[in-house]
């Protein structure tokens, strides 16, 4: 079997399709007097994270939200950030406040977190948010897992009854996807680094889901014939080039469908973070069945 014969899965192409959709319910929104408003706070000079935030900007600006990014230095201190957590919550044209990570070393990203309003947590870790997840609550849900279910849904792929394998436990990826999956009815095995045998039990996989940013290491032969693989992992090499957790030509030799690193999950997250935008704004202000997916 060749490279050829498994499916591209076009990260791209689905995380536009999400975005027109949010950008038309959007247009909903305005007529009715409402423009989702979103916040991104940015603390410090971490290259990776400005680019990150320009990203987001941009696609906030393409939904037709009000946008805005609140850049403080690295020196800002714990009770400067956590006030302005206060104020954004408390601002009614602000919908969602999302906080760039990792933050400057010592400020408590945890806590941070912990001073959101749960509405207006557009990244969904939040333990209130985390909690409503578990219990199956309407809730604000962290974007790359979401992303991830969305681009099954977009494949035509029917996780119930399917065999789920998710490698990472993390709070980011790999525990609220494992939620999401069991919500859709699959049966879900969460690998980590103490899994027995990792490659016999991602063999049992109907739908692989890789995410425990190590650059390559699930193989083709880990592999069932068939089975769906999206690899959450962006890591990179020692010569510069990125490369996902998956070994990328190894498994689309065997896979059904896979996705490329980069331009596969990765456009699904800032296109999800669009989606929990229009959903808190929608839900904040009584227009909940404008929210994205309903």
């Amino acid at each position: 079997m060749t490279a050829s014969r498994a499916r591209l899965i076009d990260g791209k192409a689905s995380a536009q399709l999400v975005r027109t959709r949010v950008r038309e319910r959007c247009e909903l929104l305005k007529a009715r007097g409402v423009t989702p408003g979103l916040v991104v706070v940015l603390v410090g000079d971490d290259p990776a994270s400005h680019v990150y935030v320009r990203n987001k900007d941009k696609a906030a600006q393409e939904a037709g939200f009000a946008v805005r990014t609140e850049r403080r230095p690295a020196t800002t201190t714990q009770a400067e950030l956590l006030a302005l957590v206060g104020e954004l919550n408390h601002d009614p044209k602000v919908h969602g406040i999302l906080v760039q990570l990792p933050l400057p070393k010592g400020l408590d990203s945890d806590a941070i977190v912990r001073a959101l309003d749960p509405a207006k947590d557009v990244d969904g870790l939040h333990p209130q948010n985390v909690a409503a997840l578990v219990t199956g609550q309407p809730g604000l849900v962290p974007c790359t897992p979401a992303g991830c279910i969305e681009l099954c849904d977009q494949l035509g792929v029917s996780l119930a009854g399917k065999r789920v394998v998710v490698i990472g436990r993390s709070m980011l990826v790999g525990k609220p996807l494992a939620m999401l999956a069991l919500a859709r009815d699959a049966t879900v095995t969460v690998c980590h680094s103490k899994t027995r045998d990792l490659p016999g039990v991602c063999r049992q996989a109907d739908v692989l889901i890789a995410a425990v940013g190590r650059p390559e290491m699930v193989k083709g032969d880990w592999i069932q014939p068939g089975a769906v693989v999206l690899d959450v992992g962006i890591n990179r090499k020692a010569d510069g080039k990125l490369a996902g957790d998956v070994d990328f030509e190894s498994a689309a030799a065997v896979a059904g469908a896979i996705t490329p690193v980069p331009g596969g999950v990765g456009p699904m997250t800032i296109a999800m973070l669009m989606a929990n935008t229009l959903s808190a704004a929608a839900r904040q202000t009584g227009n909940a069945e404008l929210a994205y997916g309903r």
